[in-house]
């Protein structure tokens, strides 16, 4: 059984790995991983080629110490030997390495699975977490990467050869030093469907959808907005027995463009009828994600007027400075709303406030929700909640400063959410199931939520 084992496994490693080199050659590939935490310090570090330098992970900090938000550190950067490809998730910075041509768009992919199927086994992205089960996140690296290629990805195929952790399962591996990779052959690795487990099997049938679309946003001071864009994603949520096969139709799938789909949708089936076809995986994934096409900006659900005003000493420096933020709801937005589900609420509203350098002190309130103002990092967190419907909230303050007149203000970075609401309009016109005799119960629910959503304030 283990001969078995282990035979299927390399030759499934051997295809991957020959058309890998077929379509990129064999010098390109991913060298190494490092998973670098917000102080700088290296939490995890896997080589698969050969052993990349610590040193690059230096240098790439160097350049990342140039941005106050870390999220605007540039995805790809070259060292002079080899490119860094980084993404961030939470507090923490994936970095490949690689040191020939690639395509950076599919690495970038490949570390946004590594970050979700760590998010899937423990519950989050975080430093702590990569420290509690360093064994396991290795394994899970073993299993994702061949050489440098990608080979498996699927959370499915993943769980039937690594078991997720659990309080017996560390106890026993403490104890007898009992191990969480299985000895047997997971289910569906020769597969053409290694997504999905065989013999699954539920009481209660039960599939939900969720649409969920992001608006990205610049606000100029007089609150028109200057540029908007809108992205889109179908979460799932399968419960379903057997072998199902779905067919999801959406209400005017032409406001639908630029897609990408989880593999185990028919790509050919929705180019020519608009149609999604698939055979789910088994628990939550992500089916599909799109970019709305809107031929004007995007009119948002609420307004915010932030007011900075400075006063300047007698030597020409700022001593002092006097800040307001306005917010409230808007009357009308581009938010589509089914009839039967009444007036929209904008809900957890929360205001990140940057504020300049030259901010000593900030004595800041709020008429709704907390406000609290970190000294070190001299940003204002004012956690909101759900807008007033019929009112505005605010927020005033005093600042103590020294030092030149600053050049610009920082903008401040709303994040909003509206249940039961979307830009594009787009709904689940019908889902079907075939294959199987038994009737499931379906869900589907719509969000509309901000993303990068700046308000500037000069």
């Amino acid at each position: 059984r283990d001969r078995t084992f282990i035979s299927v496994l390399t030759w499934r490693a051997q295809v991957v790995r020959t058309a890998w080199r077929a379509l990129f050659g064999s010098a390109a590939m991913i060298q190494s991983l490092f998973m670098v935490a917000s102080s700088g310090e290296i939490v995890i570090e896997k080589h698969w080629r050969e052993v990349t330098p610590r040193s690059v992970c230096d240098f790439f900090w160097d350049e990342a110490n140039l941005h106050e938000d870390r999220r605007n550190v540039p995805p790809i950067l070259f060292t002079g030997d080899v490119y860094l490809i980084s993404v961030l998730r939470g507090d923490l910075f994936l970095i490949a390495t690689v040191k020939e041509e690639y395509p950076p768009l599919l690495v970038i992919e490949f570390l946004h699975r590594v970050a979700d199927i760590i998010h899937d086994y423990f519950g989050s992205v975080e430093e702590n977490t990569l420290k509690e089960n360093f064994s396991t996140v290795y394994q899970l690296l073993e299993e994702m990467m061949d050489n440098g290629f990608p080979l498996t990805t699927e959370p499915n195929a993943l769980k039937a050869m690594i078991r997720p952790p659990s309080m017996i399962s560390k106890i026993a591996e403490a104890t007898i030093g009992a191990s969480g990779v299985s000895e047997t052959l997971p289910e569906g690795t020769v597969s053409n469907m290694p997504w999905r487990k065989t013999g699954v099997r539920y009481s209660q049938n039960e599939i939900y959808v969720d649409i969920i679309e992001e608006v990205d946003a610049i606000v100029d001071v007089n609150g028109q907005v200057v540029s908007s864009e809108v992205t889109g994603l179908v979460h799932c949520n399968s419960m379903l027995s057997g072998l199902p096969d779905l067919t999801l139709a959406f209400v005017d799938p032409d406001v639908i463009d630029d897609c990408s789909f989880h593999p185990c949708v028919r790509y050919n089936r929705y180019d020519r009828d608009r149609v999604v076809s698939f055979v789910p995986p088994d628990g939550m994934f992500e089916l599909m994600c799109y970019r709305v096409r809107t031929h004007t900006h995007v009119a948002p659900p609420l307004y915010a007027t932030p007011q900075l005003s400075y006063e300047i000493g007698p030597a020409g420096t700022v001593v002092a400075g006097r800040v307001s933020l306005l917010i409230g709801s808007k009357p009308s937005s581009s938010l589509k709303i089914p009839p039967r589900k009444g007036p929209i609420a904008v809900e957890e509203v929360v205001i990140t406030m940057p504020f300049p350098k030259s901010v000593r002190t900030a004595n800041l309130s709020a008429s709704h929700g907390t406000i609290l103002y970190d000294e070190a990092t001299k940003v204002a967190r004012w956690n909101l909640g759900t807008l007033p419907r019929d009112g505005q909230a605010q927020c005033t303050g005093s600042l103590v400063m020294s030092g030149p007149r600053p050049e610009e203000s920082p903008p401040i970075e709303v994040f909003w959410k509206v249940p039961n609401a979307t830009i594009s309009g787009v709904a689940v016109a019908s889902l079907q199931l075939v294959s199987e005799t038994y009737r499931p119960y379906k869900g589907v629910r719509t969000l509309t939520r901000a993303g990068r959503y700046h308000v500037r304030t000069s």
